[in-house]
């Protein structure tokens, strides 16, 4: 299903009130972890391994975006979207980074690193847990339907975007040319849809989500984030396997 169709539905669908209050802890907010990868990268297949560790990982919410600006080396990734290079082009510019680059890690919205130097992202993890995601946010399977529920909190004093994600647990892929030619790369919870669903103003918020419309498609799972401005920190996060 289309990305626009996806959002039309599920804004058709939901429906939101205001809801007591309920802080994040610090063992409850999880570290949202987002690799910038490509199938044309030779330099991405330590960093694409090390995804996998951190997606089975507690506490951890790993996601891999596929870029699309190295196709032109030969092999056209399949898991790209322009989606996922303008995602990691607004967060250089949060950043100050000259530029876009892969493999590349982002930690919660607010510090970056080479996706394969494991040293220094193990650190912005580190720091992560020390600092709990603001915002409380979380799923509830109803059967039917899914329950989102955003918290309450101070606004950043910017637009703050609710994003639903959907994923595949494990994407394998043979590269028959570019750099990568003759390997077969794994790919961990391979994002293949971003879609705003809502703006959050500071007040709690509950959207009952269309369960049959999520599972659509071959995805195994979905996650929300809350999120300031374009590639600025993450507030809130959850995770719900499909299946």
């Amino acid at each position: 299903m289309p990305a626009i169709r996806m959002a039309l539905r599920l804004c058709a669908l939901l429906a939101v009130f205001v809801l007591a209050s309920f802080p994040a802890r610090a063992g409850d907010s999880p570290i949202v972890v987002e690799l910038f990868t490509s199938q044309g990268c030779s330099s991405c297949p330590p960093a694409d391994a090390y995804m996998r560790e951190l997606a089975n990982r507690d506490g951890v919410i790993a996601l891999s975006f596929n870029v699309d600006y190295w196709n032109y080396l030969g092999w056209e990734d399949t898991l790209a979207s322009p989606a996922h290079t303008e995602r990691q082009r607004a967060y250089a510019r949060r950043l100050g980074l000259s530029g876009v680059y892969t493999p590349q890690i982002v930690v919660n919205g607010a510090a970056e690193g080479v996706g394969s130097k494991r040293d220094k992202i193990e650190r912005e993890i580190a720091d992560a847990r020390t600092t709990p995601l603001p915002v409380a946010v979380s799923f509830t399977d109803k059967g039917d339907t899914l329950t989102l529920d955003v918290g309450a909190g101070r606004s950043p004093g910017q637009p703050v975007t609710l994003w639903l994600i959907r994923f595949t647990k494990e994407e394998t892929v043979e590269i028959g040319r570019g750099e990568n030619r003759g390997r077969t790369m794994v790919y961990a919870h391979a994002v293949r849809e971003l879609t705003p669903v809502g703006m959050w103003s500071g007040k709690a918020m509950s959207l009952t989500l269309p369960k049959g419309d999520l599972l659509a498609g071959g995805f195994d799972g979905c996650v929300a984030l809350l999120q300031a401005g374009k590639g600025g920190p993450i507030l809130g996060a959850a995770q719900m396997a499909m299946n």
